[in-house]
């Protein structure tokens, strides 16, 4: 048995036919071929899958595609508009807040997402903000510096 799902992917409407158990991040992988989006530890623990859904972060791998219908989802590839990278994208890349980059898409857009809640973090609010992320090469530094630095551009 399959479904049908209408979901708009970085602006552009999309339908498809899917199993009722894919996952949000397979079906953003796999079938539209975004692969920005990571496959972590499919617990929900390291927050690579992190994408924005109607401007809220979330963990794609704990989402079926099937209960994103109708919604609005941002990846990584469709925050940069007209080739030019978001605040927060263009922090992360002065600032130094990656390095081998599997966590960096789902920390981006979380980041996206504190900062629309809050947009003047202290160094406390950026942690906890980020705290469902993980990194294994930065220590975290960088991170919250890319994300105070985006604050002040935004």
């Amino acid at each position: 048995m399959r479904f049908g799902v209408s979901i708009t992917v970085n602006g552009a409407r999309r339908k498809h036919e899917v199993e009722p158990r894919l996952l949000l991040v397979h079906y953003l992988r796999e079938t539209l071929g975004l692969t920005g989006t990571n496959v972590g530890c499919d617990t929900s623990q390291c927050g690579a899958c992190t994408v924005l859904l109607d401007g809220k972060a979330v963990k794609s791998c704990t989402m079926l595609a099937v209960q994103a219908e109708g919604a609005s989802i941002t990846t990584i590839e469709g925050l940069a508009k007209n080739g030019k990278l978001h605040p927060v994208q263009e922090a992360f890349r002065e600032k130094h807040g990656l390095q081998c980059g599997f966590c960096t898409p789902g920390m981006v857009l979380t980041a996206c997402h504190l900062l629309e809640k809050n947009p003047k973090p202290s160094d406390a609010d950026i942690r906890h903000g980020l705290e469902g992320n993980l990194c294994r090469c930065t220590g975290y530094q960088n991170i919250v510096a890319a994300v105070k630095e985006a604050a002040a551009r935004m």
